[in-house]
């Protein structure tokens, strides 16, 4: 591995994008340990990231995740999944800038739909009473808060297009960008 040693670094996407597979093969080439952001906090929670949503609803499911981030900060050689919308609350994205680099896995709406058509189980997709959107429901859902989140997205350190490569070569796209950067962050 070339890259240069980055104590931390957090990988970004919106939900569907890879993230959670990403991760771990990115930690692996760096030697790094991985955290998924989401499962930190359904373990701590005993509840799962739907079920918090449902009951305390999203901006405390924000705070969450900040107070996760916030731990996960002090750490050293990590590699972090975000969830898809932790860069919409400003103190998550103070502590990511701060500590760390963040890596954006850019995947078109079109594919996301792809991806998330079969999958369940993601509040931020789904009607109000947690049942999966129609198709063209969920094409607006996705357009729209891509549509909010890309700006933020777009603010990574680094952006890879992670829609038609595959995961091997998503993680050679990212280590190469990491090798380009200078000095350790």
């Amino acid at each position: 591995m070339n890259a240069p040693p980055a104590l931390r670094i957090y990988v970004t996407g919106f939900m569907g994008s890879g993230k959670s597979t990403i991760g771990p093969l990115l930690a692996a080439g760096l030697g790094y340990q991985f955290v998924d952001l989401d499962a930190a906090i359904e373990a701590k929670e005993g509840k799962t990231v739907p079920g918090i949503f449902r009951e305390r609803g999203e901006p405390e499911f924000r705070s969450l995740e900040r107070r996760e981030l916030a731990l996960l900060c002090t750490r050293v050689g990590i590699v972090v999944a975000t969830g898809g919308g932790a860069l919409t609350d400003p103190g998550s994205r103070e502590i990511i800038r701060a500590s760390g680099l963040l890596v954006y896995l850019e995947v078109s709406a079109g594919t996301l739909f792809a991806r998330l058509r079969a999958g369940g189980g993601r509040p931020m997709i789904a009607a109000d009473d947690g049942t999966p959107l129609a198709d063209e429901q969920l094409r607006e859902r996705i357009t729209t808060l891509l549509r909010t989140r890309e700006p933020l997205y777009r603010r990574a350190d680094i952006i890879v297009d992670a829609g038609a490569r595959s995961p091997g070569d998503t993680v050679s796209a990212i280590l190469k960008s990491l090798s380009a950067l200078p000095g350790p962050h």
